[in-house]
């Protein structure tokens, strides 16, 4: 009889999932259970340290794999597993892993996730500080030609936002066929859950009381996204609502943040959220006051599915919009955002209809049933057309050709440094 044999999906992690942590945690965890519900098999390697927030991938039925950066011992591992697709979590894993994984086994699927676009938050974030307007001198950064070179080296990369689709293919002009537009994946228990929010008198508006803000604070658009709030927009909104409280939630506050907690001006800095959605269903009004970033907003995503209206600035909501459409408000000076926080806040009638948006923006973009079926395809017509798309992709053979050689040689210099600095250290 024959037996098939299950697929298998190896996964290059920059970090371990950290779902409650951060938007790419949960990101990264809905990838995974992707492919594990089209049969594959999936192992989750990283060389990154075991954090008490992670999840336990075993829940899953996935493998974790510790790997050593500039290691050999990497390179047996793949070629003894055979992966028949091989997952870089952001483009620095493809440089440090990309030269090891073709050379180990050069049939295996390339597939860059990335994330985010890091040179669009990188570039955001140094014109916002120099007080200049993102130009394209700003986006062809050092940063760029790194991200960009990983996107052509790999078969196949998921983009997270359509801006950020726009953006690869109007600006650096990357063929449509290396790009696969993967957003947010919710299942349908999510999208259920989300739908009965409305049904339970525990998460109605008058059951409801103050703001939340909630993000990592080590993300820099998250740090000063709570300055703003502290310096400006929070002050502006208590003149109006003098006995509303905000309050601030995110993993791995620093001394810097904890020291901004105010009980007297209603400013609350609670840091680890054991649940981050139970502390926005009780909320009435997310604030999320963006100034830079990139990719789509885990924050927003899960204040919509928690029926919880929210304030934010236009970077804030990009990609994530439905006709132009917000499950709340959208502004982007400190009076503005103040002005649409205390609207939302007092206004029954409006804070209904911006929850029922946020519940048609998930419906229309974020919905697994409606995403799967697109996203799968195109993978499979990657995989079972490889040689003659890796051909089709010469400017990805070429950097391949060269940038592979010299990051290989780095690596490999590296790892004789190591070893060499080992056999000299006295017993």
């Amino acid at each position: 009889m024959h037996i098939a044999v299950q697929p298998l999906l190896i996964i290059v992690g920059y970090v371990w999932p950290e779902p409650n942590s951060s938007a790419a945690g949960y990101r990264m965890l809905s990838l995974i259970q992707l492919f594990l519900s089209q049969g594959w098999r999936v192992i989750f390697a990283s060389a990154a340290e075991k954090s008490t927030h992670r999840f336990e991938l075993e829940q899953l039925g996935v493998v974790e794999h510790s790997i050593n950066l500039n290691d050999s011992s990497f390179d047996q591992w793949i070629t003894a597993q055979a992966p028949d697709a091989v997952m870089f979590d952001r483009f620095m894993l493809e440089e440090q892993f990309g030269w090891r994984v073709e050379q180990a086994c050069p049939q295996a699927l390339r597939i860059l996730d990335m994330e985010d676009c890091h040179a669009l938050r990188d570039a955001r974030q140094r014109c916002f500080n120099s007080g200049n307007e993102l130009n394209p001198d700003a986006l062809n950064s050092e940063l760029a030609l790194r991200e960009i070179a990983a996107i052509y080296r790999c078969d196949l990369t998921l983009v997270i936002s359509e801006f950020e689709m726009q953006l690869l293919q109007q600006h650096y002009r990357v063929p449509s066929a290396l790009l696969c537009y993967c957003p947010f994946l919710l299942d349908d228990a999510a999208m259920q859950s989300a739908a009965e929010i409305t049904e339970q008198p525990d998460f109605a508006f008058s059951a409801r009381q103050h703001f939340i803000a909630i993000g990592n604070f080590r993300h820099a658009p998250n740090w000063h996204s709570v300055l703003w709030l502290q310096q400006t927009i929070w002050p502006l909104i208590r003149k109006q609502l003098p006995e509303a409280e905000l309050h601030i939630y995110g993993a791995y506050p620093p001394p810097k943040a904890t020291a901004l907690h105010n009980p007297k001006q209603g400013f609350f800095i609670k840091g680890w959220a054991d649940d981050a959605y139970v502390v926005l269903q009780q909320a009435r009004v997310c604030l999320a006051p963006l100034a830079f970033g990139a990719g789509l907003k885990g924050k927003l995503l899960d204040a919509m599915r928690c029926g919880t209206p929210s304030v934010t600035t236009d970077i804030g909501a990009e990609g994530m919009l439905v006709l132009d459409e917000w499950a709340g408000f959208i502004a982007n000076d400190s009076q503005a955002l103040a002005d649409a926080a205390v609207r939302l806040y007092q206004q029954q009638d409006t804070w209904q209809r911006a929850q029922q948006c946020g519940f048609s923006i998930l419906k229309e973009k974020f919905s697994l049933a409606q995403q799967q079926q697109r996203i799968w395809q195109q993978l499979s017509q990657v995989q079972q057309q490889l040689d003659t798309h890796r051909q089709q992709n010469f400017t990805g053979l070429m950097l391949r050709h060269h940038a592979y050689r010299s990051t290989k040689f780095m690596g490999q210099w590296i790892e004789t440094k190591a070893r060499l600095a080992a056999l000299t250290q006295p017993d």
